[in-house]
């Protein structure tokens, strides 16, 4: 008779309890047992299995019990909506949850994901979790343009939530206008105008954007393509005025946007600031009367001055000594651009003998090289009937070689509201108005182009959904610096360092940049590729293999090293107790 067999954990003192396989038989009355071997070492699930085939219970597979039903990409999704719903940007769309609101969330997701037209959308979020997630497997194209037509119908109020969070009385707000090119016909914002994108014989679509002084968005309007850059200022302070309720507010702008007679305009509430800068002509003039002297920058990069040209308005004379070598190595370039195609020029007329170029001939192709170069102003040129005669005028060359590394600042602000340092800082944070647009246009990111709308109201709407995601992108990179190609001391470093000078990536910006990895060891990432590495993470559905029970369930695997900082930077990981 063969003794049977069990598993006995035997306590071991302050060490694990040791786990024996024996044998036991019965001698009369005394209980005998014997060890057969020791399995301390072997992983539990084994063991249990071990167990229950001594206690001879019917073991199945899983493989025999479950198939896999699916499996979808989950882990972008769930960070991206996790991060969603800690901003309280759903919230901000619609205080309740609703099928438009789904939608929406959905197609801003989407977009952070795998920018597309909206039939496409409606195909591609069934190959991740997205659609499951927010419940809109059954939507079709239609459906996303209602939600549209919905989110278009809240933009001001939504506009009002953000500016109410991120904006305040006295704060700075950075102002920027840009352009997309539009194929169609339909659209009557549809323009020509000056076209930014370099898309010749396309209409286009103006649009502004609004953010904090971070460069955070806050709203964006939509004009019609013909629409000058300056004539949109007095929208946006009415819109600071009236919808955001902010009576003392500093704009930023660049000296194309804030021109004289918006500064006229906006001299006519003087509760109201602004910071923009000087034109090269307003410099030169400046230059001409003395009010900028070179030696103005013998000890420092920054002066402050003031001119009877500029009344109650503060100056600030600005030198970066890079900024004039790189001004003197592009007019160089551009230069000897100019004087190769006017040679040609030269060399065609004088080619031409049996049949001279006409006057007429010889301006339209002079025309073109200058235009092109925009190098006219240093150029001296006789036509005439098959006579062509240049020169450089290098009185007026060296007259703008003066200028090189100079720009001046301009301010309402008094000195002792915004110190000389920081108005300069503040012009200069305009560049994350500039990001916001590289973001919103570029190939790899939002895709505001190209635009698939025909209505007056569909294009508008879905302008302001890119702003929602870039939303929702700019927080998610400003999170998430530690472990991208970014600067993660950045935000602090301009706030103390010389507003001038160039930039200088901090020292653990240089470290990840040259090994690739993070202080912790991790990949350092692209944001393109983080999502991708958090793609991999999916959500695996099995059913039950049974012709008389229907049963699935779902099953995510554990965050690898670099998905679980990405989820504690977001701040997504579960708090547990102690």
């Amino acid at each position: 008779m063969i003794a049977p067999m069990y598993i006995e954990a035997v306590p071991n003192r302050n060490s694990p309890p040791a786990i024996l396989l024996r044998e036991g038989w019965r001698e009369g009355k005394k209980t005998c047992k014997r060890t057969l071997a020791n399995l301390s070492d072997w992983p539990r699930p084994k063991i249990e299995t071990l167990r229950r085939l001594l206690r001879d219970e019917p073991l199945v597979s899983p493989d025999d019990l479950f198939t896999t039903e699916r499996t979808l990409p989950h882990g972008h999704v769930e960070a991206i909506l996790g991060t969603i719903r800690k901003l309280g940007l759903d919230t901000m769309i619609s205080s309740k949850r609703c099928r438009e609101r789904d939608l929406v969330l959905a197609m801003i997701t989407e977009r952070l994901i795998h920018p597309c037209s909206k039939l496409a959308t409606t195909r591609h979020w069934h190959s991740t979790t997205l659609a499951e997630e927010l419940s809109v497997q059954d939507a079709d194209e239609d459906d996303l343009y209602d939600a549209m037509d919905w989110l278009f119908e809240r933009k001001q109020r939504i506009e009002k939530k953000l500016a109410q969070r991120h904006l305040s009385e006295g704060c700075t707000v950075l102002y920027d206008v840009t352009s997309s090119y539009y194929e169609g016909r339909t659209c009557p914002l549809a323009r020509f105008g000056h076209d930014r994108d370099g898309q010749k014989g396309l209409p286009i679509i103006v649009y502004g954007v609004l953010t904090d002084g971070e460069g955070r968005p806050v709203a964006v309007e939509i004009y019609p393509g013909n629409t000058g850059d300056p004539t949109t200022v007095a929208d946006q302070v009415g819109k600071l005025r009236g919808q955001f309720g902010l009576a003392r507010v500093v704009v930023v702008g660049d000296r194309g946007m804030l021109t004289q007679p918006q500064l006229d305009k906006l001299k006519e509430h003087p509760e109201m600031g602004w910071i923009t800068a000087l034109t090269s002509v307003a410099i030169r003039g400046l230059l001409a009367k003395g009010a900028i002297q070179l030696s103005l920058f013998d000890e420092k990069n920054l002066a402050e001055i003031s001119s009877p040209d500029f009344p109650g308005e503060r100056l600030m004379a600005c030198y970066n000594p890079l900024l004039n070598d790189e001004r003197r190595r592009k007019r160089r370039e551009l230069l000897e651009a100019t004087d190769q195609g006017l040679a040609r020029i030269g060399k065609e007329v004088a080619r031409r003998t049996r049949k001279p170029l006409k006057e007429s001939e010889i301006a339209l192709k002079a025309g073109k090289v200058l235009g092109r170069h925009k190098m006219g102003k240093h150029y001296r040129y006789n036509i005439g009937n098959g006579t062509f005669q240049w020169s450089r005028c290098e009185e007026s060359i060296a007259q703008e070689e003066k200028l090189d590394g100079i720009y001046v600042i301009r301010t309402s602000e008094k000195k002792e509201q915004l110190p000389t340092e920081d108005a300069v800082r503040s012009y200069k944070n305009l560049s994350q108005v500039e990001r916001a647009f590289r973001c919103l246009k570029g190939i790899f990111d939002l895709l505001v182009r190209p635009i698939r709308h025909r209505t007056a109201d569909r294009v508008p709407a879905h302008i302001f959904l890119c702003l929602l995601a870039y939303y929702v992108e700019w927080h998610m990179r400003r999170a998430l610096a530690p472990i991208l190609f970014e600067d993660e001391e950045l935000v602090e470093d301009r706030r103390r360092r010389d507003p001038i000078a160039p930039a200088k990536p901090s020292k653990s910006c240089e470290r990840k940049k040259a090994t690739h990895r993070t202080a912790d060891g991790l990949p350092v990432h692209s944001f393109d590729t983080l999502m991708a590495e958090l793609a991999t993470r999916g959500r695996v559905t099995y059913r039950l293999q049974s012709k008389e029970l229907s049963l699935e369930y779902c099953q995510v695997p554990k965050l690898t090293s670099i998905q679980a900082r990405t989820h504690e930077l977001l701040g997504l990981l579960p708090v547990t107790g102690k």
